[in-house]
């Protein structure tokens, strides 16, 4: 008897980042932080998780931004989830309202991409 398991899938953790935070430092890292322990669970389980948060932080700070919602930011900070989004297999959805990580999962299905809601959902690989 053999068992089938799932490929390694590229998910993009899509979850809030400044939604409910007023932009308070701690809020913010906080929500980077549940974004990245997510992370760690899939890539433990197999996968390649990738937050937008992981690439576009360090540019925002390479190129001078100040504070969220700048317009550095807004140059920088959804357009590298959007392309990143390009490249991912799935999207999981964690956390509370946020227009951000719900613009992702929009994207994401329209792409054809599988969309969770839980890490229960998504099928170890190995």
């Amino acid at each position: 008897m053999t068992t089938t398991q799932a490929r390694p899938l590229m998910i993009l953790v899509a979850g809030p980042y400044r939604a409910g935070t007023g932009d308070d430092p701690a809020k913010l890292a906080a929500n980077v932080r549940a974004m990245n322990e997510t992370a760690l669970t899939l890539f433990r389980a197999g996968h390649l998780p990738v937050t937008g948060e992981a690439l576009a932080l360090p540019l925002l700070e390479t190129a001078g931004s100040g504070r969220p919602g700048d317009p550095l930011f807004d140059e920088i900070f959804h357009p590298v989830a959007e392309r990143l989004l390009t490249r991912c297999d799935a999207v999981l959805r964690i956390g509370g309202p946020s227009e951000g990580a719900d613009r992702m999962v929009a994207q994401a299905r329209a792409q054809g991409k599988d969309v969770y809601t839980a890490l229960r959902e998504i099928p170890a690989a190995r």
